[in-house]
């Protein structure tokens, strides 16, 4: 790693982590440094949801959400209050987030891809023999139940991968949380002995996924609590069937629509993304009391997360480990919730793009820190890495945001996000589409978007096949008006379509646009 220049040296040393060892002050039970002994490794305890959006807290404008566990950590934490993903959908970012590689580079550029077991993950950059490592929760990465990628402990909440699973794998195998329903006397629904998502969402509170999460974690943390670690930790929730036992915790009465609900989508506007409205206005309603209560029982899945998010930190706190332990929250990717009058994701809108990322180290003395920046996740695994105190992989395409949190500034401050074609690039209606033909249909399905933010405020989205965008996001932060044919902004969609070129030949994207 380079010379720290005097801001990021700063830095380091305000969180605790000297820029040499990056090791902190060692935290035993009574979490005292006792003398003469060795100082401890910075602890991870990384936290990830699937399918939250930005504004579920209200560090980020959201106040009428329950999530007050969220909000103290935010209220601890560097916010990060524009981070991007690298692509709208599940497994591709998934692994972009722990390998540091863009989609399109490790190959996981759809869902259910499973990453290649020679792609090392962060665990694997880090681990030298003295971490414990853990993941527990959904993987969505292949052979979904099995121990992997530098991983010691596994604990497994999904069953509804098995096709996707490598051929020496053994199919007949179920998950951590299938056994834990089995002793509490639950029979599986499915006929292929399996217990469906919408199964395990009627459950009680205490039988629900992230309350079985929430046990195993405590429990890695007490067994644990003298050695250095490395927790991940990833819930289901928020992420449908989009319901769950604190349905009425919030008042769909209380709930706002987005701004953006009542857009009508001209033609202008990519067909995919008008092909799936289409699909999601039949699916869940397009109507604002089919959408409020939507997002009303959304809401309360975060609400389920945040119970046990709580718990979880407060876990950390009583064994003293806290200040020794670095803390992230984020998503895999956000959800249209009602925005453009669209549920889900896999279109570029910043509602799918933009998730919450918040990240506490110990030394800082709990103080909150917003960085206002535009940021993206490629950037999560150089960032860790730094701040763990591990040599930067020469590989990774992405930066380290140390020296943004620090005051100073960073190599690349444009952000960049790809989608690449999948199953789940267009949903089907059973009557066929009012909008548009088969032939159209199956074009689309293919299309591939790169689009780039702007540290200035403008957001282009090109695609190979369909409609391109361009927003002005300091006028029109809700996305509503598509300038790309407007005919008056030439200068800026060629500066922009340059730096996507750019980004594409430094990261060996040979997509054409």
């Amino acid at each position: 790693m380079a010379v720290l220049n005097s801001t990021r040296r700063d830095f380091l040393k305000g969180v605790g982590l000297g820029a040499a060892s990056l090791a902190v002050k060692g935290c035993g039970n009574s979490g005292r440094h006792r003398a003469g002994k060795k100082k401890r490794k910075p602890n991870l305890l990384f936290i990830w949801t699937d399918e939250q959006r930005a504004d579920t807290m209200a560090v980020y404008g959201n106040r009428r959400i329950h999530s007050p566990n969220l909000n103290k950590l935010a209220e601890q934490s560097v916010v990060f209050e524009n981070a991007y993903v690298t692509q709208p959908v599940c497994s591709p970012n998934r692994a972009a987030v722990m390998t540091g590689l863009w989609p399109h580079t490790c190959g996981v550029t759809r869902n259910n891809i499973p990453l290649r077991r020679d792609t090392v993950c962060l665990p694997e950059m880090v681990n030298n023999g003295d971490y414990r490592t853990a993941y527990m929760g959904k993987w969505h990465l292949g052979d979904e139940i099995f121990a992997q990628h530098g991983f010691e402990e596994w604990v497994s909440i999904e069953d509804l991968y098995t096709r996707y699973y490598t051929e020496n794998r053994d199919r007949s195998k179920r998950s951590s949380y299938h056994h834990f329903l089995i002793e509490q006397g639950y029979k599986p629904d499915l006929e292929d002995d399996k217990f469906s998502r919408e199964f395990a969402a009627r459950l009680p509170l205490e039988h629900c996924k992230p309350k079985f999460l929430e046990a195993e974690a405590c429990d890695f943390l007490r067994r644990h609590r003298r050695e250095p670690f490395m927790l991940y930790i990833n819930f289901l929730e928020p992420h449908m069937p989009f319901f769950g036992p604190l349905d009425n915790e919030h008042d769909p009465k209380m709930v706002e629509l987005p701004s953006s609900f009542t857009d009508p989508l001209e033609e202008n506007e990519p067909l995919r993304y008008r092909l799936l409205r289409e699909y999601h206005r039949a699916k869940y309603g397009g109507d604002a009391d089919s959408i409020r209560k939507l997002i009303a029982k959304y809401w309360g899945l975060v609400t389920q997360v945040d119970l046990s998010v709580g718990e979880i930190l407060k876990t950390l706190d009583d064994l003293g480990l806290a200040d020794n332990t670095i803390v992230v929250y984020t998503s895999d990717h956000g959800d249209m919730m009602g925005a453009h009058n669209m549920v889900e994701k896999g279109v570029m809108y910043s509602e799918a793009v933009r998730i919450p990322w918040l990240m506490r180290t110990g030394g800082m003395g709990r103080k909150q820190h917003i960085v206002r920046n535009n940021v993206s996740q490629i950037d999560m695994a150089p960032t860790l890495l730094e701040l763990m105190g591990v040599r930067e992989e020469e590989s990774l395409p992405g930066q380290s945001l140390v020296p943004l949190i620090g005051g100073s500034g960073v190599s690349e401050d444009y952000v960049f996000i790809e989608w690449n074609p999948g199953p789940e690039s267009v949903r089907r209606l059973k009557g066929g589409s009012r909008i548009a033909s088969e032939e159209q249909i199956r074009r689309v399905r293919d299309e591939h978007t790169r689009a780039v933010v702007s540290p200035d405020g403008w957001k282009l989205c090109l695609s190979d096949i369909d409609k391109c965008q361009l927003f002005d996001l300091n006028k029109d932060p809700d996305e509503m008006t598509n300038l790309f044919d407007s005919g008056k902004y030439g200068g800026v969609i060629s500066r922009l379509r340059g730096k996507i070129h750019q980004w594409q030949e430094k990261v060996q994207d040979n997509i054409s646009l």
